[in-house]
């Protein structure tokens, strides 16, 4: 006994030993991270870093993410310096990293806006795309005042392609049968397993959105360059092109080696500003939106889920968990001092009951006083659409991908696979539906009578409700749904979204919705609170959280590919959900 009780102390003193040196580093590497701003600065980013649509709250989870930006704090950070005298100019790295539509048109909003208030931006490149495409990377290039290409550099402006993969003829050599329903003909996650290519109606989807996010592309590059959209058509068809062909045809200002390009940037500033990476920039110079009037930022990322919301290591990608967020919203509405929630979705939807479950909390949210404004990311479809239609406003980007109001469901069967395998199975059961959900057995009538009911019942209350919140007739909202996704701008002809823009918009609207004035100084409060440190490491040692080792992290980078492969294939679990919808690669 004497001897565990050795053992016990030892114990509680190395995990107190652990906290207080975590604590100290930290504390230690806060004190160094608030130096004082130089009068003249030159602020840097570098976009040939992915910009992700959230960071984890655990500290851990994030070291996972590396160089990753958070979007917000990009837009926020050129919001704050855009007001800052201290910033003269901002030069930023682009390249052929891929980035959605509707992520680069938030990027753009922002640079527009810091050269609106009178700031010089610089954009250069090795390549945009070596001897691949570069078309969005390009895109958001055009935003800025001067762009510059390495000599040895390409502009891969060639157009937009979207591809998707079947694997009907992959399941009928392994013998694998899809027994699925859905609702209705444009709901078309369902072919990935079920076609061997694009059905009519799921073309007719796809070559909708190719449509409007090529002429978001031409418009956007047109103004950027000063061009007619007619000659920036031509120019895709003529593409890709050397970095003389692009300086003759005025797709770039010069060819410029990273130091040409500084020089440049000296040339144009007053003084001798003083480097700084727009993250360290900001951490120094604080946010834009810390004082005033609370509004609470709510964060709906990933494929919706039951349970609780977070990093995923596999797939490198969150989740968003209906007890995380429906907490969250909770937090905002029992807080006085919120005025209003600005609610950030951007997800493919999910489950069905996790949906309903967010939906309920934005419902009481408005129905306790406090307005919810959504802005939508790179995606809110099906379930992603769900959770924000109740919203007194939604604020989308053209190119977000929007609605997909259906449901799909079913299994695939395996039988004839495990025959193949040398695998039998045998059985026992009682009830005429228990073999219902089992991939062994196909679906008796009465069972598959009973699924499509299941299948109905959720399209109805979906449209119910979004008829509800878009105040529409559900007759209406049916001739826009049938789980077709649209584009942002669609989406708002259609009357699915109310504004183009992105969080700087919905903040305004979140303003006007609380009844201050456009310009009222605003504390935006994220919900909840991320968490410290110390209370990561606790969370640790009570095994709330798995710790990822060294090695394993860097096994999970080489798999990533694969394994996000498999979610968009609905393989991992992922994006399993009644309320799914099928996502295209990131732009290129």
């Amino acid at each position: 006994m004497k001897r565990f009780f050795v053992r016990l102390f030892a114990v509680i003193g190395v995990l107190a030993t652990l906290i207080l040196l975590v604590g100290f580093v930290f504390a230690l590497v806060g004190a160094a991270a608030k130096p004082r701003l130089p009068k003249e600065l030159l602020i840097e980013v570098d976009f040939e870093q992915p910009v992700i649509a959230q960071k984890p709250d655990d500290p851990f989870a994030a070291a996972m993410m590396g160089n990753s930006m958070d979007l917000r704090d990009v837009v926020e950070g050129l919001e704050r310096a855009a007001g800052d005298q201290r910033v003269q100019l901002l030069v930023a790295r682009l390249g052929a990293a891929p980035m959605a539509m509707a992520t680069a048109q938030e990027l753009r909003d922002a640079i527009l806006a810091f050269r609106a208030r009178g700031k010089k931006a610089i954009a250069w490149a090795e390549t945009f795309g070596e001897t691949g495409p570069g078309n969005t990377s390009y895109y958001l290039a055009t935003a800025f005042d001067e762009i510059h290409l390495q000599p040895s550099g390409d502009v891969g402006l060639t157009g937009l392609v979207m591809e998707s993969p079947f694997l009907a003829g992959t399941l009928e050599k392994l013998g694998v049968e899809p027994r699925m329903g859905q609702r209705y003909e444009y709901k078309n996650a369902m072919n990935t397993f079920t076609e061997k290519a694009f059905t009519p109606a799921h073309a007719e989807a796809m070559e909708a959105i190719v449509d409007s996010w090529y002429e978001q592309l031409v418009e956007g590059i047109a103004t950027g360059r000063g061009k007619s959209p007619e000659e920036v058509r031509a120019l895709i068809d003529g593409g890709p092109y050397l970095g003389v062909e692009a300086v003759d045809a005025g797709l770039v200002d010069a060819l410029s080696y990273r130091d040409a390009v500084y020089d440049r940037a000296e040339e144009l500033a007053e003084g001798e500003p003083v480097r700084r990476p727009l993250a360290r920039y900001l951490a120094v110079a604080g946010r834009p939106h810390a004082k005033g009037a609370r509004i609470a930022l709510v964060y709906g990322v990933g494929s919706v889920v039951r349970g609780k919301g977070g990093f995923d290591p596999l797939s490198g990608s969150a989740s968003m968990g209906s007890d995380t967020v429906a907490k969250a919203l909770r937090q905002a509405i029992d807080d006085e001092k919120v005025k209003a929630i600005l609610f950030r979705v951007d997800s493919p939807g999910g489950s069905y009951v996790a949906s309903d479950t967010i939906w309920h909390e934005t419902v009481r949210a408005r129905e306790a006083g406090k307005p919810v404004v959504v802005s939508m990311g790179d995606v809110a479809g099906s379930g992603g659409y769900f959770v924000a239609m109740a919203a007194d406003k939604i604020v989308a980007q053209p190119g977000t991908i929007t609605g997909s109001i259906g449901v799909l469901g079913g299994k695939l069967l395996t039988r004839e696979l495990w025959a193949k395998l040398g695998v039998t199975w045998d059985e026992v059961h009682r009830g005429t539906k228990a073999t219902m959900w089992s991939g062994l057995s196909d679906y008796e009538p009465e069972q598959w009578a009973r699924y499509e009911a299941g299948l109905d019942r959720v399209y109805l209350d979906f449209t119910t409700k979004a008829a509800a919140g878009r105040g529409k007739t559900q007759e209406e909202i049916h001739a826009i749904a049938k789980g077709r996704i649209w584009s942002g701008a669609d989406a708002l002809r259609l009357g699915l979204v109310d504004e183009l823009g992105g969080m700087t918009t919905a903040l305004r609207l979140a303003r006007e919705a609380a009844g201050l004035a456009p310009d009222a100084a605003v504390e935006l409060k994220l919900y909840p609170e991320p968490r410290t440190p110390f209370q990561a490491v606790m969370e640790q040692l009570r095994g709330e959280q798995a710790t990822t080792s060294p090695v394993l992290v860097g096994l999970l980078e080489t798999l990533r590919p694969v394994i996000r492969l498999a979610a968009r294939l609905g393989l991992t679990g992922q994006d399993a959900g009644e309320l799914t919808t099928p996502l295209p690669e990131p732009l290129s």
